[in-house]
């Protein structure tokens, strides 16, 4: 069983949702703009990924850009603003047995399924 934490009107995201069902994958699609992730919830996604607040944010997105002193944030503040802004989160993500990766590039996702 494959989550993957999905936005629709993403290109990368809809590949790698593609991919997966191209290879038959039993999934989980969160579309996590309609259900926002709660704190502990994305940190356990994190965890799963082993990656920090601070790399899995889409720096170009202008809610990110809005925060202020963000180049002084803790990782625990960057996770709230992660979860108060869903939009700044890069994805897609995918996880499986408490493992997971950051899908982008699509090579991410080919490697991870092909460990596990």
């Amino acid at each position: 069983m494959y989550t993957i934490y999905h936005n629709p009107r993403c290109r990368k995201s809809r590949e790698a949702l593609q991919y997966l069902e191209d290879q038959s994958a039993t999934l989980k699609i969160v579309n996590y703009l309609n259900e926002p992730l709660k704190k502990a919830e994305l940190k356990a996604i994190l965890n799963q990924i082993g990656l920090q607040p601070r790399e899995i944010v889409r720096k170009n997105e202008a809610d990110w850009k809005s925060v202020p002193n963000r180049n002084e944030l803790t990782e625990d503040q960057i996770l709230e603003v992660l979860v108060e802004f869903p939009k700044t989160i890069e994805r897609p993500i995918v996880t499986s047995n408490n493992k997971g990766v950051l899908a982008r590039p699509l090579e991410n996702l080919i490697s991870f399924m092909t460990e596990h």
